[in-house]
């Protein structure tokens, strides 16, 4: 970029441009939403990214957003979509009347974006050790293995029949993560081989349920973030092989609905969109 720490500053968070980079601080107002409280800052390389976009937002506002490659931030590739706009952390609103000095950061960002392999993690997860409370759970994660301790009022008997889980990150090939603002949230392991076949949730020793108070997602996302950077960085071994089961086709339809939603913003091209709606279609 011709300059940097040029600093834009929006609704809850101001990102700082620096010639490889862009530092997103986030507010720590009673506004802001407290999953991007819980996060802080982030630094996020601008070989992580895969497109930068703006567009028009609501009540005089305009919105720059940041798209990382998949694989290259832990926590986007968990939320998968699932976010509400409100606490979107890849978004900066700005007052319309900032759209034109908006428009000259994402110009000057876009020429600098990719070049690194697409299976890469570049973008920092938070620190581990992190833990919360799910439904029928205290999940914690130390860095090395994740523990899951069953509550008496929530766990089901099945997981009662299991007993308290302790599970190494090598043990471990993926997290899959349903916000608990949705139906059936849940935090879900998964394990290496053939070691178990998951069923529901809820019945399930590898997976914790949300439920009203219970895995916010400022404290559940981050975690599942954590874990499957921990997963991938013990190794190419642990990633899913291309023999993996095929997607959940609701999994697939709120990714497809999500880049849907970028195409309308402008941020992907019909090109873009088009590619990857048919790697995704191709999932199933």
């Amino acid at each position: 970029m011709s300059r940097m720490g040029d600093v834009l500053s929006g609704l809850h968070a101001s990102w700082e441009f620096d010639a490889d980079s862009v530092l997103i601080r986030y507010e720590r107002g009673i506004r802001t939403p407290r999953l991007l409280q819980a996060l802080g800052e982030r630094r996020i390389p601008l070989e992580a990214l895969s497109g930068v976009g703006m567009s028009r937002g609501k009540r005089g506002t305009v919105v720059l957003r940041l798209v990382p490659r998949p694989g290259a931030d832990p926590l986007y590739d968990v939320a998968a979509g699932q976010l509400k706009e409100s606490c979107d952390p890849w978004r900066l609103v700005l007052p319309e009347s900032r759209a034109t000095l908006a428009e000259y950061y994402a110009d000057e960002v876009r020429p600098l974006l990719g070049g690194a392999d697409d299976s890469e993690p570049l973008v920092t997860a938070p620190d581990a050790p992190l833990h919360f409370k799910a439904y029928d759970a205290k999940a914690s994660f130390d860095g090395k293995s994740v523990s899951f301790r069953w509550f008496w009022t929530g766990a089901s008997s099945a997981k009662w029949k299991a007993g308290d889980q302790t599970f190494a990150v090598t043990e471990l090939e993926g997290v899959e993560w349903r916000s608990p603002e949705g139906l059936a949230g849940h935090l879900r392991l998964g394990l290496a081989g053939a070691r178990h076949v998951a069923g529901p949730a809820d019945q399930d020793p590898a997976s914790v349920v949300f439920g009203l108070g219970y895995g916010s997602v400022h404290e559940s996302l981050p975690f599942a973030a954590s874990v499957l950077a921990a997963v991938r960085a013990a190794g190419p071994a642990r990633q899913p092989a291309a023999a993996s089961p095929r997607r959940d086709p609701s999994e697939v339809a709120d990714r497809i609905r999500h880049l849907g939603a970028l195409h309308r913003d402008g941020i992907l091209t019909d090109a873009e969109f088009s590619a990857k709606k048919a790697e995704l279609l191709a999932e199933l």
